[in-house]
């Protein structure tokens, strides 16, 4: 499936396609160069869920929690992650396997972690400077 986004005056409708299709799937890695749009992207679909909170980027935090209601949507960003012992550490597989929305950027980093079903979500910006995001 590809969504493409036009312009950032367009990202909450793309946003709002890509919940659509999430259906019963929970973990989704986020491909992309840097400055591709995944944190702004992921900022989008958590907007568009009803997080009320501030979205950031958890570059530095590795992992933001933001609540909807009673349920929990955990945003990850491996960047800064040096081994894979900080990521077994934190306890990723509670996060992962806890039936909660789990949006990851740089899962490159961390790939023989992901859950078999996580589906691949890749940003690539084009040469007109719109994005295509394809889920995988």
């Amino acid at each position: 499936m590809e969504i493409k986004i036009e312009n950032l005056e367009q990202i909450r409708e793309a946003a709002r396609e890509f919940i659509s299709l999430i259906g019963d799937r929970h973990v989704f890695a986020f491909y992309g160069k840097m400055g591709a749009g995944k944190t702004t992207f992921v900022k989008a679909i958590c907007e568009e869920l009803g997080v009320e909170d501030v979205i950031t980027s958890p570059t530095f935090a590795i992992v933001n929690e933001y609540e909807v209601g009673e349920s929990s949507i955990y945003h990850f960003d491996f960047y800064r992650i040096k081994k894979l012992e900080e990521v077994y550490d934190m306890g990723y597989e509670d996060y992962f396997y806890s039936g909660a929305l789990c949006f990851i950027e740089w899962p490159e980093l961390i790939e023989e972690l992901l859950p078999q079903d996580a589906v691949r979500v890749t940003i690539e910006e084009q040469p007109d400077g719109t994005r295509r995001v394809t889920l995988n």
